[in-house]
């Protein structure tokens, strides 16, 4: 995007003094050894720190140094959604932009008629809460499937989904899948469900809005700031059986959820990403 918009761009897992005008550093605390480099060499230089979800839930709530003194080298601060700028101090918030990510997927919401799909996309971490959406079916009666695309990052979580497979036979495990594959997983599912625990962003709800699948999501900071605080589709965090309760009235009718996400999906086009890095980043 920033190409497109006429600046010559390098990508690299770190800065070890290479000439540029700028740099954008991804995450605060992983990549302050290049931020504090850049400024050691380049006191007046312009630095971008785009923030993600450990950062702002978990590193600067801990107090992690690293993170804090990346902020405070920044020019400029990306956050992937509003509610994020409310873990940030003053200092750090007036430093702060807003850019959503996007998806450029054509597909369509087109679901079977049964049985009821679920899909819970994102590799297995403890940070997804990714088996809530499956304990959420033991409170569930009927034709409900739920559908997992992600690999064990934590390889302890492998296990316990085959594990899962055994004992409950509405719930299938993928594993991970080409990013095509998983979107028609997207669009043919009835919802979504975003279980994460901490989240930054989450760059799925963008591509189900585009879709047209609605999405139930827990009530995490970043959740919210992606689809609203008005939303009717968040389920208390870490709580099934308020989850399938959810997923049972999306059953019954989810008009509510399709016309509040309906207005979120603009911001999600990849039109406004690229009218609001540029003007982020520079």
């Amino acid at each position: 995007m920033l190409r497109s918009a006429g600046h010559r761009v390098a990508v690299a897992t770190g800065w070890n003094g290479e000439r540029c005008d700028l740099l954008v550093a991804l995450h605060a605390r992983y990549s302050h050894p290049s931020i504090r480099r850049y400024r050691d060499a380049h006191p007046d230089a312009p630095l971008v720190v785009a923030l993600t979800g450990t950062d702002l839930y978990r590193d600067l709530a801990r107090g992690s140094r690293k993170a804090r003194e990346s902020l405070d080298f920044a020019d400029r601060i990306i956050v992937l959604q509003p509610e994020a700028k409310r873990a940030l101090k003053k200092t750090w918030r007036r430093k702060a932009r807003v850019v959503y990510q996007s998806s450029d997927t054509k597909l369509k919401h087109a679901p079977p008629a049964r049985p009821f799909r679920i899909a819970v996309v994102g590799h297995l971490r403890k940070v997804k809460d990714p088996f809530r959406a499956v304990k959420a079916l033991r409170h569930l009666e009927g034709d409900y499937q739920v559908v997992q695309i992600g690999g064990a990052l934590d390889p302890k979580m492998a296990p316990v989904a085959r594990a899962w497979m055994k004992k409950e036979p509405r719930y299938r495990w993928l594993g991970s899948l080409p990013h095509s594959d998983t979107l028609r997983w997207i669009a043919r599912c009835h919802v979504l469900v975003v279980s994460s625990l901490m989240e930054g962003g989450a760059n799925v709800i963008c591509e189900a809005a585009r879709i047209g699948t609605p999405v139930l999501a827990s009530r995490t900071a970043g959740n919210v700031g992606m689809l609203g605080t008005e939303y009717p589709g968040y389920y208390r965090l870490g709580d099934e059986r308020d989850l399938a309760r959810l997923i049972e009235r999306a059953r019954g009718d989810s008009s509510r959820l399709r016309k509040n996400l309906l207005k979120r999906k603009r911001l999600f086009a990849p039109a406004e990403e690229r009218r609001s890095l540029p003007r982020a980043v520079c």
